[in-house]
């Protein structure tokens, strides 16, 4: 039976009481990695989902489901990667000591991922806009409704891909043997796409030009795009939308003091846990993007 089942049943004082040891445990190992950085707080405490960026500023979401041991046994880990995460963990270990491992693999899967963006920018990538981290291949329109999939090799993402041709059958003979005959001529110094043109002997075509609709400034909660001026908003008066939502398909933008208030307003997440979350994150508030449902965590100033 999970904690959060005990609780149901029970008064806001016993379910803080029950919960305390464990928010109380989880607190300073939160504090460690960066109240900013929790997105996700499942309501039993149990599980915790954390933003990080990379090096080149792209957002990751690790999530990190406790044993009821914590921290005798290993959690649980979720990540978005091309291969199975390993976590190396012992009965010191620490919250933290995941996430310096991640940090260890998002900074080993930089170039893969630099090298998957270069193929989205400049080839005429088929299938979803936003692709998985965690997706190695791409099928790509060379022309002349041909296709090719490329498999990026995930340890040595500069090396020459796996390559497989669809189209008609003579198209695909003669393709394959051009890639053949040219697969030597295949340099690391270059981009994927400047390779696939040499390799194929043929200028690609880039993406399918595309309207690209303004950025949405305007809250998306009060729709406005800056705060009125008045005192009683403090160092915020007069100020524009300070919060995008993290999920690519909806970047919806809020001013803070809206979203604060709008999370507030929720009375669906329960009091145990709205008490809990409160009295622990120092007045990080948890909740989900009013448009995509996206988690999202803001910081509150009272």
């Amino acid at each position: 039976m999970s904690l959060f089942s005990l609780c149901r049943n029970c008064s806001l004082g016993q379910a803080v009481d029950l919960l305390k040891p464990l928010a109380a445990a989880l607190s300073p190992c939160i504090e460690e990695i960066g109240w900013d950085h929790l997105v996700n707080l499942a309501e039993d405490l149990m599980v915790l989902s954390f933003r990080i960026l990379d090096k080149m500023q792209r957002a990751h979401i690790i999530e990190i489901q406790l044993d009821r041991t914590y921290p005798e046994c290993p959690p649980k880990i979720s990540v978005d990667f091309p291969y199975t995460f390993g976590l190396k963990w012992s009965r010191k270990s620490r919250l933290k000591h995941v996430i310096y491992q991640y940090l260890e693999h998002l900074e080993k899967l930089e170039v893969f991922w630099s090298t998957m963006e270069d193929i989205d920018k400049y080839l005429w990538v088929v299938g979803p806009k936003q692709h998985s981290y965690a997706t190695s291949h791409r099928q790509i329109n060379i022309g002349n409704d041909c296709f090719i999939v490329l498999s990026i090799n995930v340890d040595d993402p500069r090396s020459l891909p796996e390559c497989r041709f669809f189209d008609s059958d003579s198209e695909v003979n003669s393709l394959r043997k051009t890639w053949a005959r040219n697969r030597k001529r295949w340099s690391k110094d270059k981009t994927i796409p400047e390779n696939l043109s040499i390799l194929l002997e043929a200028k690609l075509p880039g993406p399918p030009n595309v309207q690209k609709m303004d950025v949405q400034l305007e809250c998306g909660i009060c729709y406005a795009q800056c705060l009125p001026i008045d005192d009683e908003f403090g160092a915020h008066s007069g100020s524009g939308t300070d919060y995008t939502c993290e999920n690519a398909n909806c970047s919806r933008a809020f001013h803070s003091l809206c979203l604060v208030d709008w999370l507030r307003s929720i009375t669906t997440t329960r009091q145990y846990v709205q008490c809990l979350r409160s009295f622990w994150s120092f007045n990080v508030l948890f909740g989900n993007c009013p448009y995509c449902s996206e988690p999202l965590a803001v910081k509150s100033n009272s």
